[in-house]
C-alpha cells in the first residue's frame, strides 16, 4: 500500500495524486514520528531489561520481558507505518481517515506488563 503522490495502490486502480494541504501531511508525519519514537523507547527498555536488570525470583521472567518488549517495539514500528501509508492516502483520496484500535491496545499491554513487573517486585521483597 502506498501512500505517495501517482502511485496506484495494490486495491485500487486509481492513482493517488491529491495533494492534500501541507499541515495534514506534516501533522501525520509527526504522529508517525511519535510512534517511531514509542517504538525505540520500547527496545531500549527490553534492551535493558536484557542487560541490566537483575534475576528475578520468577526463572527467566527478565528475559521474558526483555522479549516482549523487543517485540511490542517492533510492532509498534510497523503498525507505525502502516497507519502513516493509510491515513496519506485517505487524505489524498478525499476519503474518511482510518481509525485504529492500536493506541488502546497498547495501552493494555503495557499495563499488564506494569502489573506483571509489579507482581515480581513484591515477590523479591517477600522472598
Amino acid at each position: 500500500m502506498s501512500g505517495f503522490p501517482g502511485v496506484a495502490t495494490a486495491d485500487r486502480d486509481e492513482p493517488v495524486d491529491d495533494e492534500p494541504d501541507y499541515r495534514f501531511t506534516l501533522a501525520n508525519e509527526r504522529t508517525f514520528l511519535a510512534w517511531i519514537r514509542t517504538a525505540l523507547a520500547l527496545l531500549a527498555g527490553g534492551l535493558a531489561c536484557a542487560q541490566f536488570l537483575p534475576p528475578l525470583p520468577i526463572p527467566h521472567l527478565r528475559e521474558g520481558i526483555a522479549v516482549a518488549l523487543l517485540l511490542l517495539g517492533g510492532v509498534v514500528a510497523l503498525r507505525a507505518v502502516d497507519h502513516w501509508a493509510r491515513t496519506e492516502r485517505a487524505m489524498r483520496l478525499g476519503q474518511e481517515l482510518p481509525g485504529s484500535k492500536f493506541p488502546a491496545i497498547l495501552a493494555i499491554v503495557v499495563a499488564l506488563g506494569a502489573l506483571l513487573l509489579t507482581v515480581a517486585v513484591l515477590i523479591r521483597a517477600a522472598g
